[in-house]
């Protein structure tokens, strides 16, 4: 039975070691694997005991992997099998290091769900479906999804959505009421905002425009529909204007007071 002649140091990895066997090197391990299995100089090695040694050394590599993809943010169970995966590491070896992870309190996906909603509600951009839509594909169950989102309250999802709304307000200038309320809409919702929230929100952001800004609107996109049906005339004509006017959004009754002026010019 061939025995452990010398252990030496790693040069570049000092919690790793070399193991030689009748003075040649035979295989390395992690400074925890040399003392969970009392490795020493005379230590006799059969293959038994060689296959455990191996066997928990690549769950120490596994688990050190981990560790240092953790140590940039906090991480999913999910993402951390991923990422293992990827490392293309057998999926024992996963098992047994993501247990020894949750053994440390290396993982929690019930904190980092929270940690994650935290960040994101200091954030302000995205809408608590869209959240829960990034938790899950990150591999959440749904209970501690439900559980996270609770780090986001019906107030602040008012409040961020009104902000949200109030920039996009100030960026759209020569749209109508209507379609600016419709796109106010499209964009909460993209961001992940429920109905009702939105709807809320809405109510304190003003999207009404005065008559003279309504006008202004109207004049500048009919200006470019008269380009678009300059080939058409007299009823067609104002048919075509009227229908693509009303599309945008402006009322009927000051479409007809553009084309009533046009004619008269």
């Amino acid at each position: 039975m061939p025995n452990i002649t010398k252990i030496t140091t790693q040069k570049k990895r000092k919690d790793r070691y070399n193991i030689f066997v009748d003075e040649k090197y035979a295989f390395s391990v992690d400074e925890e694997v040399l003392l969970k299995f009392h490795l020493k100089k005379g230590t006799a090695l059969d293959d038994l005991l060689l296959a455990e040694i191996q066997f928990h050394d690549e769950i120490q590599k596994a688990f050190t992997d981990a560790l240092n993809y953790l140590s940039y943010r906090m991480r999913s169970e999910s993402e951390i099998r991923l990422y293992l995966r990827k490392k293309e590491i057998e999926e024992p070896i996963i098992k047994e290091a993501i247990h020894k992870l949750y053994s440390f309190n290396y993982l929690d996906d019930l904190e980092f769900s929270k940690a994650y909603v935290r960040t994101h509600v200091n954030g302000g951009n995205k809408g608590p479906t869209t959240l829960k839509m990034e938790l899950k594909e990150k591999g959440i169950q749904e209970k501690l999804v439900v559980e996270a989102l609770k780090e986001y309250p019906y107030d602040i999802q008012i409040e961020h959505a009104k902000k949200l709304a109030g920039k996009s307000v100030k960026k759209e200038k020569n749209i109508s009421e209507r379609a600016l309320r419709q796109k106010l809409e499209q964009t909460l919702t993209r961001k992940g905002f429920p109905r009702d929230v939105i709807l809320e929100a809405l109510e304190d952001v003003t999207v009404e425009k005065d008559e003279d800004e309504q006008w202004d609107s109207l004049c500048h996109h009919a200006e470019k529909m008269q380009r678009r049906y300059k080939n058409y005339e007299g009823f067609e004509y104002e048919q075509k204007m009227k229908q693509a006017l009303y599309r945008k959004g402006f009322p009927i009754e000051l479409i007809d007071r553009y084309l009533s002026n046009s004619d008269m010019e």
